[in-house]
């Protein structure tokens, strides 16, 4: 998410936060996810943020209206923008999701889908296993294709043209993903759709940032810090500044 709106938007400055400490958020209750996504809401107000994304779908199906009750600037989330984008893909009208336990249990991106276009058919499976592998930076081992093909393989039953990967992780495992469920099928990150709609509503709002400086931005961490900076500047192709966080903040109520 964060790596394509620095790409389509290159003068703004981002403030990231990883919340590594607690993942993975897919088994967690919906009370606990609605307060750790609270809590790090509340950390990011003090820098006067114009807009926040909650790039996770786990957050985004379980805490998006109560933080948009909660706060006075713009809070976007990715499972609306990426239900979008998979059926601007589709030529079957059979799309596939997969996240993790808690997004698919929702069932957010279903009702998204079904609320644009009632005729889809939705094919979802929760890959539980998927996250920890990301985690600890493990993306193209034959162990991992053996644990994607054990969790997808079976969705190659189905009409399937157009999967949509609903977890901000499951980028990193694209090629695995791709090679089990056949070139065929077209993988969908929220990521594009996203950073489109934050630029539409900056645009709408005025506040685009201009100049031609370059922003410095700032990354955030509650685990890991060495595992994070790695992964993260193994994916984004450059150095990140970190800050690793110990709660001490309420979150909002």
């Amino acid at each position: 998410m964060v790596k394509e709106v620095m790409r389509q938007l290159p003068r703004e400055k981002i403030l990231y936060f990883g919340d590594t400490a607690r993942t993975p958020y897919g088994p967690r209750s919906s009370e606990e996810i609605v307060s750790f996504t609270k809590e790090i809401v509340a950390y990011f107000i003090q820098f006067r943020p114009k807009m926040i994304v909650i790039a996770c779908n786990t957050a985004t199906a379980a805490a998006l209206g109560d933080i948009r009750r909660l706060v006075d600037i713009p809070i976007v989330g990715v499972i609306k923008p990426g239900a979008r984008a998979a059926l601007h893909r589709t030529t079957t009208g059979c799309i596939g999701v997969i996240g993790t336990e808690g997004t698919i249990k929702s069932g957010a991106y279903e009702r998204a889908l079904m609320e644009l276009s009632p005729e889809v058919k939705v094919i979802s499976e929760a890959c539980p296993r998927f996250v920890p592998l990301v985690e600890k930076g493990n993306f193209r081992s034959e162990e991992t294709y053996e644990t994607v093909l054990e969790s997808l393989g079976h969705l190659r039953n189905y009409p399937i043209d157009t999967l949509i990967l609903g977890c901000t992780h499951y980028p990193f495992l694209t090629e695995m993903i791709s090679r089990v469920m056949g070139q065929q099928v077209q993988l969908i990150s929220s990521a594009d759709e996203t950073a489109r709609e934050v630029r539409l509503i900056l645009q709408e709002r005025g506040s685009l940032a201009g100049g031609g400086e370059q922003p410095i931005h700032q990354f955030f961490c509650s685990g890991d810090s060495q595992m994070f900076k790695s992964i993260a500047e193994q994916w984004l192709g450059m150095q990140i500044a970190l800050f690793p966080v110990v709660w001490q903040v309420p979150a909002i109520r």
